[in-house]
């Protein structure tokens, strides 16, 4: 690509990189959407899974810091890797990548539908997903700045609507702490409560691990950021933070309250249910608005930083000659990669159309592969050298990638084991990997060498 490729505009501060990014992680959706999962993987060991979860998220939080304070690029995960560990590692990541952040938009989009049915009942699932897309896609190719604060005005939304959630279940009747951690019980298929046991604590891990993901989306804004080599670090770790007390505390709040096990352990829409019944159909009406305006945020969130990295593959030259000059195309007026963005769009909305419980289970794997590879290409770069040039290094160095990665290949094995959900997972894992290796070693090497560029190539 020549010289001549658009770059975009620095014109956001730090604080509206960390609106974007917690928006992004979107708390509120994911605990209505996610956490029931998490719930229903792990019973009343969700707790201890998401604080497990909250844990590895912090040590990926500050691979993610150290990495991104040295490759501040719109590319994200994929920029990062195959500049220290080369390209093919890279472009394996950048499959992994696509994989998860468009499955991950088709999933919040399709979650939509349970809170709009309660507001107008009758309306399709999918055509709310539809329609959703639509408008936050159109939403997404305005300014960074104006996204900035129409994404926080929605946060504090968001946070207000956790707030109550934890308000109603902490001043109800309880139950006590211990049995959360000390004997933990899910439901089995006979709708019996029984222990729970390390397989469920592990797909408990896996999906909370999901509903934490997006703290480091920070990395896909450091092109448009200030002083980014600082300031995307720091709202990488402030954004892992914040997401993670957001979404631990009403989870608490939920497991902690006295309703009913069985029941409260089985529904997937466990926290609506639960607002419903202790603060009546007033409060729980207002609930599903503040949950179907969190989840447009989060899909305008997502779709703005999916859009950076897929205008980076055209800078990259990854794709054939039009469709790469086509993604680097840059509004004029709103400074965004319109063709990206309306790509990013499309693609997610094709997805709406496959089964939602194949959406997440297909995604926390290849969430936790993107991970792994990231703690390796950490201590590679420390090796290296390749990232001394960053504002930020991780204290403790190198504990927490270890950690994480240790963390990780204990939640793959049990998804492995598990033969209805966490094997299906994996495997198609797999498959996005060999896909990417084939079309790195088939496509690009064949062009030959591939070359990373940033906004300054």
């Amino acid at each position: 690509m020549s010289s001549s490729t658009p770059s975009f505009s620095r014109s956001m501060k730090m604080i509206g990189c960390l609106l974007i990014t917690i928006s992004c992680v979107t708390p509120a959706s994911s605990v209505f959407i996610v956490m029931p999962g998490v719930v229903q993987q792990a019973g009343t060991g969700a707790l201890a899974a998401a604080l497990i979860a909250g844990f590895i998220s912090l040590m990926i939080a500050f691979v993610y810091a150290e990495l991104g304070s040295a490759f501040p690029l719109a590319g994200g995960e994929y920029a990062m890797v195959g500049r220290i560990m080369g390209p093919l590692a890279g472009f394996v990541v950048l499959g992994l990548n696509i994989f998860v952040m468009m499955l991950g938009i088709a999933i919040v989009a399709l979650g939509l539908g349970t809170y709009v049915e309660a507001i107008l009942p009758g309306t399709s699932p999918l055509a709310d997903a539809l329609i959703c897309l639509v408008v936050t896609t159109l939403c997404a190719l305005l300014s960074v700045r104006t996204n900035a604060l129409v994404t926080g005005l929605f946060l504090g939304l968001e946070l207000l609507a956790l707030l109550v959630v934890a308000i109603l279940g902490f001043t109800g009747p309880t139950m006590p702490w211990a049995s959360l951690f000390a004997q933990p019980t899910i439901v089995d298929p006979s709708g019996a409560l029984v222990p729970m046991g390390l397989n469920n604590l592990g797909l408990g891990v896996s999906a909370a691990i999901f509903a934490f993901y997006g703290f480091g989306s920070a990395i896909y804004l450091g092109e448009e950021t200030q002083g980014a080599s600082r300031h995307i670090a720091r709202a990488i770790l402030w954004a892992v933070v914040i997401s993670v007390i957001a979404q631990v505390v009403p989870l608490a709040a939920l497991l902690h309250s006295a309703a009913d096990g069985t029941a409260r352990l089985q529904s997937d829409a466990m926290f609506g249910e639960f607002v419903l019944a202790r603060g009546g159909p007033a409060l729980a009406l207002t609930m599903n608005l503040a949950v179907a305006l969190a989840i447009l945020n989060a899909n305008i969130a997502i779709i703005i930083l999916a859009s950076r990295m897929f205008f980076s593959t055209g800078r990259d030259e990854v794709w054939s000659g039009p469709i790469n000059r086509a993604l680097i195309k840059i509004d004029p007026s709103f400074k965004t990669p319109w063709v990206a963005t309306l790509v990013t769009g499309a693609l997610a909305s094709m997805l709406c159309l496959v089964d939602f419980d194949f959406l997440l289970i297909a995604t926390g794997t290849a969430l936790m592969m993107i991970y792994g590879i990231l703690c390796v290409a950490v201590i590679e770069g420390r090796r290296k050298g390749s990232t001394a040039h960053g504002a930020y290094r991780m204290r403790l160095f190198p504990l927490p990638p270890i950690l994480a990665m240790l963390a990780f290949t204990y939640v793959i094995y049990t998804n492995i084991s598990d033969p209805d959900t966490g094997l299906l997972s994996f495997l198609t894992t797999v498959a996005v990997l060999a896909v990417s290796a084939a079309y790195y070693l088939m496509v690009l090497r064949k062009r030959g060498e591939w070359v990373l560029r940033g906004p300054d190539d």
